[in-house]
């Protein structure tokens, strides 16, 4: 695949810097969290549902994304990518330095959106079709790391398709998915990281986790996409109603800003400046990494 010469329709790129260390295998004692559940396929010998239960037309989605370098990366390995049509929006926080994870990113997000979008005419289910994309992304990964000068580069990866009126959502390492609705802000992922183990194990809370000094660890995530040669993501799925606001980001923003944080920043922006005021925000905290976040709302 050639990254320099990219032409999906309706796809917006961007490419975004991190520095993140990773362990190439996962961590055995992290549980593996099960797909989550779609809605069970209609039994065709039950009788037609009452018009009361007939599902409202599908939800329609708006976008607005936007990445950073931050205050002190020399260059951005974050990449985001979006295909409307397809109803496919995609964030990746690259790793391995400067170019190996600028590559990385990029090389993911494309590989995702074109795999996706490619199976459309499969009938498959989304949720089958997203992780074929996501599987797909890491084989590509993989073979760009096998370049000895782009040894052990990866990126993390969260990604949202829209299914009817659900989002099925797919994450592999820190990157994070959070929904809005009602006023109630929710994490939607999990990270895989050893922060986040040590926040799972009571080590930390997640008020202390943002100024502990773990010598670097912090940084540590435990699956990436393209660390191996097969890649184990984990799978949620959400139902939208008019007015549920989702929010993708990469942990240049999550580092610096606690849920509540971003619930306030999500219910009361304007929608098209939802991810500046967020990345704003968390420049003047620091902005030590890059920053992207793409922000989704039903309609």
């Amino acid at each position: 695949m050639d990254l320099t010469d990219q032409s999906l329709s309706n796809a917006a790129f961007s490419d975004n810097d991190l520095d993140h260390e990773h362990e190439r295998e996962p961590d055995p004692g992290i549980p593996v969290f099960e797909p989550a559940a779609v809605s069970p396929a209609e039994d065709p010998h039950e009788t037609a549902p009452s018009p009361a239960a007939v599902p409202a037309p599908g939800i329609r989605l708006e976008v607005s994304a936007l990445s950073d370098i931050g205050c002190v990366r020399p260059n951005n390995e974050d990449s985001f990518g979006y295909i409307e049509a397809q109803g496919i929006y995609v964030i990746c926080d690259g790793m391995g330095g400067t170019a190996s994870g600028e590559i990385a990113s990029a090389s993911a997000v494309a590989t995702i959106l074109e795999t996706f979008t490619a199976s459309a005419s499969t009938g498959g289910a989304i949720s089958t079709r997203l992780l074929q994309a996501i599987d797909a992304a890491n084989s590509a990964v993989w073979q760009h790391g096998q370049i000895p000068e782009h040894k052990g580069m990866g990126t993390t990866v969260v990604a949202a398709a829209l299914d009817g009126d659900k989002l099925v959502i797919g994450n592999v390492g820190d990157s994070r998915a959070y929904m809005v609705e009602s006023g109630q802000c929710m994490q939607l992922t999990v990270d895989h990281s050893y922060l986040n183990e040590l926040i799972r194990n009571g080590t930390l809370t997640v008020e202390t986790a943002r100024h502990a000094d773990l010598n670097g660890m912090e940084s540590v995530i435990t699956r990436a996409i393209g660390a191996s040669v097969e890649v184990q993501p984990d799978f949620f799925s959400v139902d939208l109603r008019p007015g549920t606001t989702l929010l993708l980001a990469t942990d240049g923003l999550t580092r610096y800003l606690l849920q509540d944080e971003i619930a306030l920043v999500l219910i009361n922006s304007p929608f098209e400046a939802t991810c500046s005021n967020l990345i704003q925000l968390a420049k003047g905290r620091g902005g030590q990494d890059n920053i992207t976040c793409l922000a989704l709302r039903a309609l």
